[in-house]
């Protein structure tokens, strides 16, 4: 029944102890954290969530263990939370992949009133009616996992799963369930477990969730637990959800100093490509050094004081207006190589998680865009334009926990796409400040050094992307300007305003360039060039300037992942 995979209870003896080895350590920053200053209830451990207050739990006891004997599958293990607040209920138990350093929460609840509800009015909290049986790895005399979803009364929803090692149902004090008004949909992210060597009809997904609705607005928070089906299917309605935080004071938010305290414990240090030609710059320093406005029907460019005050605000990119280089051959070529000592990271501070996350989105400018370089197998080709384009923005966000003021993620921009990373999988460089690197001539961000090529892995073609360390860095721990933060009151700078594009419409042409290439392609790739545009991401064509930050959907929405 079993197939390739071997399951192991840590309640019970079997022939696969040796297994449990293989189950993570639990993963810390590299250094401790600090005290906090003091203001409303950042860090204080514990967040109001209107009628429920939430706990972060991150100490677990191991349930039971799913590991493959042989093979390339992934095992998982499943946890409960240990420590709980006198006061506070489950919600429901964690389940994280063996191959990364266990590294996870669940939120634990309690209702903000002591009082017994009036009118008619149901409780906060409440135990479940019983459970269902989900899946079981039973077999023989191996009792291995179990796993139950809690069966909520009238009115109420479940936010998680239990798992036990006995086919005895759970005790009805094991979890609690949500009114059903205190809570938000959720969705399925990415798959934990995927039990796909067994028979069909024992197969099961553990997946990952989060809010369907995520971004600066949005108020659902995830819980931590995980959702298990036994079809690969996605649903319209997950038989769990999330909750919801319907408490607008955003007093669990960092305040100014606390801010200026992250981002001096975290800033990453933004390296660029040794070899790279295009650097950043202040935004300031490319108005002051001849950077011009221009607007539809107009042929000559307006100068742009450092502020940015001339340029026209609010409104929507309508084509109207743009920016470009200065007119004079040798102060063009000048600007577009950028002054990386004027460099500064602008800072977007947000509300993430429905107010429970923090996320500094750092933006970087850079005055040029460099031409794509294309990867064929082990031959490169770096085009004369295609690619290319005035006024770069690129950024990355550290996500922070505001229970206890620890980073917890970092998205790193990729160009129209993107990642986010756990803590655990960054590159550390001092203390618990992290590593990020601008790929040559692109800027986007990347987590590592290396060569990160976006197109066809399959083929071997695609938009290269070289990442290293350099003496060309930019430490956004000390060299940052905190733009906006909506939820305090923060002076925007009027440039910030500024919805049109930071350089003029070009359209290459982009078959003429491809067309060079083609006698380079190995036989085996060799294709139309039609074709061949289809493999690369649509930025290496560069046709229009891009937008400012604000204008971008990650400003007010979640990051695209």
């Amino acid at each position: 029944m079993f197939g390739l995979w071997e399951c192991c209870a840590s309640s019970s003896e079997n022939l696969y102890e040796e297994i449990l080895e293989e189950v993570p350590n639990p993963f810390s920053l590299p250094s401790p954290l600090p005290n906090w200053p003091k203001g409303n209830d950042f860090a204080t451990g514990k967040i109001c969530l209107g009628e429920i207050e939430v706990v972060k739990i991150t100490k677990f006891e191991k349930i039971w263990s799913c590991i493959p004997s042989r093979g390339k599958a992934k095992g998982a293990t499943f946890y409960k939370p240990l420590g709980i607040p006198n006061g506070y209920f489950n919600l429901g138990h964690y389940c994280q992949p063996n191959d990364r350093q266990l590294r996870g929460y669940v939120l634990v609840a309690k209702g903000v009133s002591a009082d017994t509800p009036q009118n008619g009015q149901l409780s906060v909290l409440e135990k479940p009616l019983n459970y269902s049986l989900i899946w079981s790895s039973e077999s023989g005399k191996n009792k291995c996992g179990y796993i139950w979803l809690p069966n909520p009364p009238v009115g109420y929803k479940p936010m998680g799963y239990v798992v036990t090692t006995e086919p005895n149902e759970p005790n009805l004090e094991e979890i609690r369930c949500v009114r059903s008004d205190l809570t938000e949909s959720c969705e399925v992210s990415e798959v934990i477990f995927d039990s796909n060597t067994l028979s069909t009809k024992d197969q099961v997904y553990v997946c990952d969730t989060r809010p369907c609705k995520r971004g600066m607005l949005c108020k659902g928070v995830p819980v931590g637990t995980f959702f298990c089906r036994r079809d690969e299917s996605s649903e319209d309605e997950l038989t769990i959800a999330c909750l919801k935080n319907l408490d607008s004071t955003h007093f669990a938010m960092p305040n100014l100093e606390q801010i200026h305290a992250l981002i001096k414990h975290y800033g990453p240090t933004l390296y660029f490509h040794p070899d790279e030609a295009y650097l950043p710059s202040s935004v300031s320093w490319f108005f002051e050094n001849g950077a011009l406005l221009y607007k539809e029907g107009r042929d000559k460019g307006l100068t742009i004081d450092r502020k940015g005050s001339i340029l026209p605000d609010g409104g929507k990119n309508d084509g109207e207006f743009w920016l470009d280089l200065p007119e004079e051959d040798e102060n063009r070529d000048n600007v577009k190589c950028g002054d990386i000592e004027t460099a500064e990271l602008y800072t977007h501070v947000k509300p993430a998680s429905g107010g429970t996350f923090t996320d500094i989105s750092m933006w970087i400018f850079c005055p040029f865009n460099g031409p794509a370089t294309i990867k064929v197998g082990v031959l490169s080709y770096t085009f004369n334009r295609i690619g290319q384009h005035v006024g770069d923005w690129e950024h990355y966000t550290l996500r922070i926990s505001n229970f206890d003021g620890e980073l917890w993620s970092v998205y790193f921009s990729e160009h129209s796409g993107g990642e986010w990373l756990d803590a655990s999988e960054l590159e550390f460089i001092e203390g618990n400040k992290t590593i990020v690197y601008a790929s040559k001539n692109g800027h986007a961000s990347f987590p590592h050094e290396g060569c990160y090529i976006q197109g066809s892995t399959k083929l071997g073609i695609g938009a290269k992307n070289d990442c290293a360390k350099s003496d060309y860095y930019v430490d956004s721990s000390t060299k940052y300007q905190i733009v906006a933060a909506e939820y305090l009151e923060i002076i925007e700078p009027p440039w910030l305003q500024y919805m049109r594009e930071w350089g003029p419409t070009v359209v290459y042409d982009s078959l003429s360039e491809l067309e060079k290439i083609l006698k380079y392609l190995p036989f085996f790739v060799r294709s139309s060039v039609e074709d061949l545009i289809e493999l690369f991401p649509d930025e290496v064509y560069g046709e229009e300037g891009p937008t400012g930050p604000k204008e971008k959907d990650n400003w007010i929405g979640d990051e695209r992942c």
